[in-house]
């Protein structure tokens, strides 16, 4: 007996897997599609991710830039401030040098004029040691 006429394995091996690729196809060309949208979707998510870190390292940057200026103008005034302080004690200090030495100068004339007067001492006693002696001498002289 004859067997029915089947298309050659080729035609039908050919026929399916033309059908087969064609959904296969649709099926990559739809999975490529996801991918590439998912892949823009992530791509703006890191874009939108790395626009935030900017501007929050941007924020960050300023407060300590804010702060470390803040503690800068703190020790700004503060250093002249006591530049001031500074100058006030050297006045401060030049004018009691000046009065020091007056003082001294004033000192050093007491102590030169109680030496006088000590030597203006010793010498009214030894004038008067001599006036005694002399007065002795004469009255010796006399009573004799």
């Amino acid at each position: 007996m004859a067997s029915p006429k089947r298309p050659p394995a080729r035609t039908r091996v050919l026929h399916q897997p033309e059908t087969e690729v064609g959904g296969l196809e649709g099926s990559l060309l739809q999975l490529l599609q996801n991918h590439q949208h998912s892949s823009l979707r992530l791509r703006e998510q890191t874009e939108r991710a790395k626009k935030e870190s900017i501007s929050n390292a941007k924020r960050v940057s300023d407060l300590l830039v804010d702060a470390l200026n803040g503690g800068v103008r703190d020790c700004y005034v503060v250093e002249k401030s006591i530049e001031i302080e500074i100058r006030t004690l050297a006045a401060t200090i030049a004018k009691f040098m000046k009065q020091t030495d007056q003082w001294l100068a004033t000192t050093n004339a007491m102590n030169s004029a109680m030496k006088e007067i000590g030597d203006f001492e010793n010498w009214m006693k030894t004038m008067d040691f001599d006036c005694k002696s002399i007065n002795a001498a004469i009255r010796n002289i006399y009573e004799e």
